[in-house]
C-alpha cells in the first residue's frame, strides 16, 4: 500500500464511521451468525470479546449466542501494556480505563491470562485476505498474544471488522500476531493456521 499505517488507519476509521447505526447493528448480527456457525468455536471455555468503541462492530449478538459452557470475557488493560481478561455479564460493574473504554471492575489478581482464553474476538481497523491485520497501533493484542507467533496453541484469534475495512494488502510487521480467521458481515475468512 502507498499509505503509511497511520494514514491508512485514518482512512479505514473514516469508512467505519460513515456506516449508519442500522448498518452496524445488521453487521453485528451477521458477524454473530458467522462466528456461531463454526462448530470448533462452540467448545466450552472463556471467550474474549471487546467493548465496541469508535464505530467498531458491536459484539452483543455474539455474547447472546454463546454456547452454554462458554463464558464471555472483556479485556482489562494492564500497566505493562498487556491485556488480561475478566468474565463479564450485563449489569456487572464497569470502569473506564485510561482510554475511556469500559472494562470490568476487578482486582488484577481476579483476571485471567491470555492463555486461559479459548477464543478471542479482536477489533480490527483493517485486514487483508492473507490474514494480516491493522489495529489501533497500541500493540496490546500483539504483546498479549505474542506466544501465538511460535505456537499454534489456543486461543483461536478471530478478527472482527466491517467488509469496508478490507484492503488489498497489508505488510505484516515482525511483532504482528497472525489471525486464524476474520468475520465480517459478508464473509468468514479462515486462514488455516
Amino acid at each position: 500500500m502507498n499509505s503509511t499505517r497511520p494514514e491508512l488507519r485514518r482512512q479505514l476509521q473514516a469508512r467505519r464511521a460513515a456506516l449508519s447505526p442500522g448498518e452496524r447493528l445488521a453487521a453485528a448480527d451477521a458477524v454473530a451468525r458467522h462466528v456461531c456457525a463454526q462448530p470448533d468455536l462452540r467448545e466450552p471455555g472463556y471467550v474474549a470479546g471487546y467493548w465496541a468503541v469508535g464505530g467498531e462492530v458491536p459484539l452483543h449478538a455474539v455474547q447472546l449466542r454463546l454456547a452454554p459452557d462458554q463464558v464471555w470475557c472483556l479485556p482489562v488493560l494492564q500497566e505493562n501494556g498487556q491485556l488480561r481478561f475478566a468474565p463479564w455479564r450485563a449489569g456487572d460493574p464497569l470502569v473506564n480505563n485510561r482510554f475511556g473504554i469500559p472494562e470490568p471492575e476487578l482486582e488484577p489478581a481476579s483476571t485471567l491470562a491470555p492463555e486461559a482464553m479459548s477464543l478471542v474476538l479482536l477489533p480490527l481497523v483493517g485486514f487483508d485476505r492473507a490474514g494480516n491485520r491493522l489495529g489501533m497501533g497500541g500493540g496490546y493484542y500483539d504483546r498479549s498474544f505474542a506466544f501465538r507467533r511460535t505456537a499454534a496453541a489456543p486461543p483461536r484469534l478471530v478478527g472482527v471488522a466491517y467488509a469496508c475495512q478490507e484492503v488489498p494488502e497489508l505488510a505484516a510487521q515482525d511483532w504482528d500476531v497472525p489471525l486464524d480467521a476474520v468475520a465480517t458481515e459478508l464473509d468468514w475468512l479462515a486462514f488455516g493456521r
